[in-house]
């Protein structure tokens, strides 16, 4: 895993994307600093972070990219496929690479509110803890946009989807009020999103009778539970999403400055997930 971790690292640098990805960042969170910290004399640097938000969907898919889709763009993929290392060293030694370039405008941020400091008050607890969610989210961007890398042998494709991925994932807040509320579309909603899961599974697994067998059971499950409590999938969809929303968590730390350990645990969560998700693609590769 070290030898793919120096390698992964090593080419980011080689072909500058950890470079413009670095210096994107840290351009863009030193001009928000200096708008609302140094001219507005806000003692928050947190808030300041909470604009960099919105450029990270356009970072992330640059830097993941090419993670896993111009391995197999370029067939090295084979190589990694019949070496003797675990596909879970292979995955993580390449996850590991990306959130230390990550890391280093993060760590570049720590600076900022030691700046603030010095100009008079500044709230380091609170900014400090608000770089910790900053950067774990930017975790779950970097391994979500893994795991899409993984499905396409097309960096642009893969940069593609990720955007739409991770902007979908930040505008879902305000996407739940155009959700419908009534049981039946609860109900509709919840079988379509179920067989896009089951699609999922298909891809990774390519096996129809545990895809088709998971999506006959949820589609009985669905029509059966309407049948005993209707009133049970009204709102149903719009919980569902209201727990998926990504920012709330960060936005726990900025704005209402509260240290959210379940909001962290939830982050990691993610993270695991999307990692074992981008394990099990390759792992069926491997066999086929």
């Amino acid at each position: 895993m070290k030898a793919i971790y120096k390698r992964e690292f090593r080419s980011y640098f080689t072909s500058m994307i950890g470079c413009a990805f670095i210096a994107f960042l840290i351009v863009i969170g030193g001009i928000y600093f200096m708008v609302y910290n140094l001219y507005n004399g806000y003692p928050f640097f947190a808030y300041s972070l909470s604009g960099v938000i919105f450029v990270m969907l356009i970072a992330v898919p640059v830097l993941s990219m090419k993670c896993f889709a111009e391995e197999r763009k370029n067939k090295t993929d084979q190589l990694l496929l019949t070496s003797p290392v675990s596909l879970f060293e292979i995955v993580l030694g390449k996850y590991l690479a990306m959130i230390t370039i990550f890391a280093i405008p993060c760590l570049i941020y720590c600076l900022f509110p030691l700046i603030i400091k010095l100009q008079g008050s500044a709230y380091l607890l609170v900014d400090y803890s608000s770089i910790l969610a900053f950067f774990l989210l930017g975790c779950v961007f970097i391994a979500v946009g893994m795991f899409l890398s993984s499905l396409t042998e097309s960096p642009v494709i893969a940069a593609i989807s990720t955007c739409a991925v991770l902007f979908l994932l930040y505008m879902m807040d305000s996407l739940l009020n155009y959700v419908p509320t009534s049981a039946v579309s609860g109900v509709i909603i919840l079988i379509i999103f179920l067989s896009l899961i089951c699609a999922l599974i298909y891809s990774i697994t390519k096996n129809p009778i545990i895809s088709g067998g998971l999506e006959l059971i949820a589609l009985i499950g669905c029509i059966v539970g309407y049948v005993v409590k209707s009133s049970f999938f009204e709102n149903l969809i719009v919980d569902i999403l209201d727990r998926l929303v990504l920012t709330d968590v960060f936005y726990n730390f900025v704005q209402n400055y509260i240290f959210d350990i379940s909001g962290l645990l939830y982050y990691l969560s993610l993270i695991v997930l999307f990692i074992f998700l981008t394990i099990q693609t390759f792992q069926k590769r491997r066999w086929s």
